[in-house]
């Protein structure tokens, strides 16, 4: 399926060549409803800021890994929490309903990690979701690091730092708890390379791992609490 042009060239998403290993997500992308993924959906008046995370799927020396970065403490919201690159769209990625989302995908996390956004192959789109707390209806797309590029902290006002973790440390059993906000939310987490990733990004990483078949079975009673400031 190709998108229109914009500026900036065009970007499309394709199946071709992907590795074999992330057809299961494919076919959790291609199927999954949103209900499933989560209970906050976009408000049906189309109230809410439009915005796009990069669910990128890379290769590893120990497999198949995730890109995720650590937001910077200083920042209003979210501070602190480990995230996949993204941020709200702007003006130039073109429209919401179309292929914007891919553009302001690729865009922050460029800005974010400083990845170079020619070696991803974007697959597949998820439903989009809501964040209540910071009014973000976001729209998760999901690429392939067919080109690997090094990626690092790009402005530390914004973020503390970008790592990758492999698909196999957050299926085990041994790094997932379920976290419990001063609210009475409760949702999944990942003890991973020393972060807590947990809320909006864990909850996508949950779903994806229950969707392609990846999950292992965990301790749902293991609790970690969240002190809260966010």
């Amino acid at each position: 399926m190709t998108h229109a042009s914009n500026a900036q060239g065009n970007v499309t998403l394709s199946k071709d060549g992907l590795p074999g290993w992330l057809d299961p997500v494919v076919h959790a992308v291609e199927t999954v409803e949103p209900l499933q993924l989560s209970r906050f959906l976009p408000p049906a008046n189309g109230a809410g800021r439009q915005s796009a995370v990069l669910i990128l799927f890379g290769e590893g020396e120990r497999g198949p890994e995730l890109l995720l970065m650590e937001r910077a403490s200083s920042l209003r919201s979210h501070a602190g929490q480990p995230s996949f690159p993204g941020g709200a769209l702007d003006p130039e990625d073109g429209d919401p309903q179309g292929d914007g989302p891919l553009w302001a995908a690729l865009r922050e996390a460029e800005e974010e990690t400083g990845l170079d956004p020619s070696g991803v192959q974007l697959f597949g789109v998820l439903p989009k979701l809501y964040i209540p707390v910071s009014g973000f209806v976001v729209t998760p797309v999901l690429g392939w690091w067919r080109e690997p590029t090094p990626v690092g902290v790009v402005d530390p006002n914004e973020t503390a730092r970008v790592f990758t973790v492999p698909v196999a440390d957050l299926t085990d059993p041994g790094n997932r708890a379920t976290t419990v906000h001063p609210s009475g939310h409760r949702g999944p987490a990942f003890l991973v390379e020393s972060a807590l990733v947990w809320g909006f990004t864990a909850g996508i990483i949950d779903r994806l791992l229950h969707y392609s078949g990846w999950e292992r079975p965990w301790d749902r009673d293991k609790q970690v609490p969240l002190d809260w400031r966010s």
